[in-house]
């Protein structure tokens, strides 16, 4: 298990927990480059009733490929997004490895929504998706 602590610009807003991480990956949707200000968004996945986020945080949803909602949130101080969720992984809370007080350990292994990456940006050696891939099933 991982002791997993991080926050925003400003520190208003951290978080903190003990879990196994389920994956860390690499979004190159428009939306997490339009969140993000920058190529792709990075993130690792944990289980969300494992992490405790302390101060106030702003929510914005939207709506996923899936037709089910998305949620960012973010420090309403400084805008840092630290975490988001999607309704079509329930319980599973995807935290921003930016914000990690730690991300040495992170290890992304896949790469999803490569049909709208820039083209500089897609990153060799990990597996890559077009779309967001559909579990088994």
């Amino acid at each position: 298990m991982a002791t997993i602590k991080g926050g925003c610009v400003c520190g208003k807003v951290t978080y903190s927990g003990t879990a196994e991480p389920i994956f860390a990956g690499i979004c190159h949707c428009k939306t997490c480059q339009k969140a993000s200000g920058t190529a792709f968004n990075t993130v690792v996945a944990v289980p969300a009733d494992a992490i405790k986020i302390s101060g106030q945080v702003t929510q914005f949803d939207g709506v996923g490929d899936s037709g089910k909602a998305t949620h960012r949130c973010f420090c309403p101080s400084c805008g840092t997004s630290v975490a988001q969720s999607a309704d079509v992984m329930p319980g599973v809370l995807m935290l921003t490895v930016g914000t990690l007080e730690d991300s040495s350990w992170v290890k992304p292994a896949m790469q999803i929504y490569c049909d709208s990456a820039q083209p500089w940006a897609v990153l060799p050696g990990m597996q890559a998706f077009p779309k967001m891939p559909m579990p088994p099933g």
